[in-house]
């Protein structure tokens, strides 16, 4: 594992992208040369295996953590930021970033001098602009707003980020880590300070993340903060059980005064009824799960050894 002399540490998952994360290695060694230790994470790629000769020839010092199978581009960073937590020393600080070269290197000293700063423990990067599809920009924009709606939270920022020492180890001992990365950075109550940064283009090949998984990336975030949703839905619940109970009294007295056309009595109290059991119900379980998420959620430290097959190092 890394020495003290390496006072950067950087953890990046690889899947089968051997080609962008070797050209990611050489940029890393030419910005930051001896001072920078990499811990790879090959989440399970059979097609491209990452190799440790691609870390030698860049005259970068590392490790690669080989999967024993696909976990998933989140699991993966929490993977290696557990192996680098059980090593890490006060001085040094670790950063997050992507290894298909979106994550420009170049931008690293921004957040670590941020990172600088007393009241700061984790700076998260935010990106300036996007090349992405039409599709891409409405549904971001549309799952921001339904982020926020839900969760009363705003989340600008991915995976690209600088953690101190401290900070780390207070990250891997939540179980969020495993779902959302940028979502257990908001939930960890950690001062974060957000720096705008350029975003690079890709080095090789082409993303394999498609709208299905950036949708499913999106639901993660609000899994890390199930209680506040569930609190959210049942009080919307609550509400609109009000509402059809208001309503259903309101139908009753246009009845008694001779307002209401025939039928149309029967047809509105019996929608009005269905709402307020089938409402007042979801407001009953999201308040039974509110109490088990609060009460049945156990804490502890992320147990990445169970899905490392192998570790090579450099030295």
């Amino acid at each position: 594992m890394s020495t003290p002399k390496h006072p950067i540490i950087v953890v990046t998952p690889v899947y089968e992208d051997q080609e962008a994360s070797s050209r990611l290695f050489q940029e890393l060694a030419s910005q930051f040369d001896r001072e920078v230790f990499v811990i790879a994470v090959d989440d399970g790629s059979v097609k491209q295996p990452l190799s440790i000769d691609s870390l030698r020839s860049a005259g970068i010092d590392g490790v690669i953590l080989k999967l024993r199978r696909n976990v998933g581009h989140q699991r993966a960073i929490a993977i290696g930021l557990g192996y680098a937590s059980e090593f890490v020393q006060p001085h040094q600080h670790v950063v997050v970033m992507d290894s298909d070269g979106e994550d420009l290197p170049s931008t690293i000293p921004p957040l670590l001098a941020a990172l600088r700063r007393d009241d700061v423990d984790v700076v998260v990067a935010r990106r300036k602009s996007r090349v992405e599809t039409l599709r891409f920009k409405a549904f971001y924009a549309i799952y921001k707003r339904f982020f926020r709606l839900m969760t009363g939270r705003a989340i600008s920022f991915g995976n690209f980020m600088a953690i101190k020492a401290h900070a780390l180890k207070r990250l891997v001992a939540m179980q969020e880590l495993n779902i959302h990365v940028a979502g257990a950075v908001l939930a960890s109550k950690l001062r974060t300070q957000v720096c705008a940064l350029d975003r690079g283009p890709r080095y090789a090949g082409h993303s394999k993340m498609n709208f299905v998984g950036l949708t499913l990336h999106g639901f993660k975030a609000l899994m890390v903060f199930a209680e506040d949703v569930l609190v959210r839905v049942g009080i919307a619940c609550a509400v609109i059980a009000a509402l059809s109970v208001i309503s259903t009294f309101t139908a009753v007295a246009l009845k008694l005064f001779g307002f209401s056309t025939p039928g149309w009595f029967s047809l509105v109290l019996g929608i009005l009824v269905l709402m307020f059991l089938q409402t007042g119900a979801l407001a009953l379980m999201t308040l039974m799960l509110t109490g088990v998420v609060r009460g049945g959620t156990v804490t502890t430290a992320i147990a990445y050894r169970d899905f490392v097959e192998q570790v090579l190092e450099t030295d």
